[in-house]
């Protein structure tokens, strides 16, 4: 490997609690929180938190509350966005918001951002869809000013500052990532990001060419990969208990309009046609050492691997089986290997 680090490990979280599997959703709020301080202490070093809005599954719509509850909870744990949907908040508040995190945890704090896609979010929030592109801009650039300390106004296309400086500043500003999936947005990631939060491991060598592209350093390049698969020691039978939340997941991104681009999934039938798309895979501790492995020395950028904690409907007790599965036989094998090539 070219750096000296070995990336951490991570869990991600979205409190969706469907219909079909209802739970009291505050145990699963405070049982989730609980797992989180559980798994810092097998040896998980970040906790990834989702956003979304008006979700009849009751997603996630809070993500800095939940990170406070966490900084307060955890000692080393960082803690990040996956994502924020920028465009959807006043961004000085954000920055407000982001830098009370980063004050109370130590810097522990990392501000995940992007673009967001679903049509009735931007129209409850009284924006527009279509302006996405500008609402996540102008929002990172008011971000980065007000974290800077600077008195300059700013006057962009969507949000505007006038010359008064935001307070308090945080102690060290967060890193702002950007989570990207289509060209655009992994372009943009390298543009105006400190990193970027990936939902596929395919998408590491588009970010390296767009850094080289916009002149940046691809050896200072950082990459967040979260990771869709299930590790187990036998996954198919895992898969057989799991499968339909999977199933109901990803349905749901697809419904919602997650996937850009002319090549739009369609709903999936059953659990094996997840897994023939290769949208989830199926892994045991081999397995999953030796990708992580390759993945981490093809591209020392990768900072950190994030697994979904549990899937939606999936009680916290079932999630656990498989964090601990990962504590055990796979984030302290990787470990080794990287740090012997180190």
């Amino acid at each position: 490997m070219t750096s000296s680090h070995v990336p951490t490990f991570g869990l991600w979280y979205d409190f969706r609690n469907p219909a079909q599997w209802r739970q009291p959703l505050g145990s699963l709020y405070r049982e989730s929180i609980d797992q989180v301080v559980w798994a810092e202490q097998l040896g998980f070093t970040s906790a990834w938190l989702s956003e979304h809005h008006f979700a009849d599954d009751d997603y996630a719509s809070s993500p800095l509350t939940v990170a406070a509850t966490i900084g307060a909870r955890t000692k080393t744990m960082r803690i990040g966005t996956n994502i924020i949907v920028a465009g959807l908040h006043e961004p000085v508040r954000l920055a407000e918001d982001a830098a009370a995190l980063s004050l109370l945890t130590g810097n522990r704090f990392e501000l995940g951002v992007g673009l967001g896609y679903r049509a009735m979010e931007f129209a409850a929030f009284g924006r527009t869809v279509k302006q996405r592109p500008s609402l996540l801009e102008d929002a990172i650039a008011v971000i980065r000013r007000a974290w800077s300390g600077s008195g300059e106004p700013f006057d962009g296309k969507r949000f505007s500052l006038p010359g008064v400086p935001v307070t308090p500043l945080p102690e060290v500003s967060p890193r702002l990532l950007i989570g990207g999936q289509s060209e655009p947005g992994i372009d943009r990631a390298a543009r105006l990001g400190d990193g970027l939060i990936t939902l596929s491991n395919d998408h590491c060598q588009v970010y390296l060419d767009a850094v080289e592209r916009h002149g940046g350093s691809t050896a200072d390049a950082r990459i967040y990969a979260s990771q869709w698969a299930i590790v187990a020691d036998d996954p198919e039978r895992v898969w057989s208990q799991v499968g339909e939340h999977a199933r109901y997941q990803l349905n749901k991104y697809i419904e919602w309009g997650s996937f850009e681009g002319p090549n739009q999934p369609s709903q999936f039938p059953d659990t094996q046609s997840i897994l023939d798309a290769g949208a989830y895979r199926l892994m045991d501790a081999s397995m999953a050492v030796d990708e992580l492995v390759s993945l981490a020395t093809t591209y020392p950028q990768i900072r950190d691997f994030h697994y979904w904690a549990q899937l939606p409907g999936e009680s916290v007790e079932s999630g656990s089986a498989r964090i601990q599965y990962l504590a055990d036989k796979v984030i302290p094998v990787v470990t080794e290997k990287l740090s012997a090539r180190t």
